[in-house]
């Protein structure tokens, strides 16, 4: 990717909360990119309304409406390139995509996790990381590839677990970090400091970042 401004197309199922704080570092220059297409798999998901008041194509894919996941990810493609889309931003997407949709983006996706990884992939991981009695939770942004929240890890920001938090509290606290987080690993990518190398992201030029607790591969320690 060798723009300046990245045309970034966003894939997202629930609230857009993650999509509101990459418009927002957007609108005040944060990051050099900008939202081309807004796409969920949910008729009634709040990022597409999101999108709308912000007049970025809104588009709703019907999974129904196809017979495989390939065959969706397909449609998702087509509408990703008609959008000229070159950074595509998983945002609380809650479908896992295949190969179709891998393959042309190879290392230009890239989705948000609300834990530590490789700590607690898939579905509730507030509740997982309550349950096995962990100190510190938190976020990571990856790479996207074949498997299950398994891709190469970009940022990560790391979260206490507190005496008496529940899934709710926990979710909140990690969220604020997300938004601090995923609209930085955009940037990085804006500016073209990562260095993919097997499973390392290695950050070229390194510069702090300030309010995360831990950054990944520049890790800043504040618990």
């Amino acid at each position: 990717m060798s723009r300046s401004r990245l045309r970034l197309g966003v894939l997202a199922s629930g609230r857009g909360s993650n999509l509101q704080a990459i418009l927002q570092a957007c609108s005040t220059a944060k990051i050099h990119a900008g939202v081309e297409v807004v796409i969920s798999d949910r008729a009634q998901s709040q990022a597409l309304e999101l999108a709308r008041r912000n007049q970025i194509p809104a588009i709703h894919l019907d999974p129904k409406s196809y017979s495989s996941r390939e065959d969706y990810d397909e449609a998702v493609v087509r509408l990703l390139h008609e959008h000229g889309a070159d950074l595509i931003v998983l945002a609380g997407y809650m479908r896992l995509i295949t190969s179709r949709l891998i393959a042309p983006y190879r290392n230009c996706i890239i989705n948000i996790h609300p834990s530590l990884l490789p700590s607690f992939p898939g579905l509730h991981a507030h509740r997982q990381a309550l349950e096995w009695g962990v100190r510190i939770s938190g976020c990571t942004v990856h790479f996207v590839d074949e498997t299950m929240d398994g891709g190469s890890i970009i940022i990560q920001a790391a979260v206490p677990v507190l005496e008496d938090d529940t899934e709710e509290t926990l979710e909140t606290r990690i969220l604020e970090q997300e938004h601090r987080i995923l609209p930085q690993a955009i940037q990085y990518l804006a500016e073209e400091r990562l260095e993919v190398s097997g499973r390392r992201v290695k950050l070229k030029s390194p510069k702090p970042m300030s309010g995360a607790k831990v950054v990944s591969p520049l890790i800043e320690i504040g618990l």
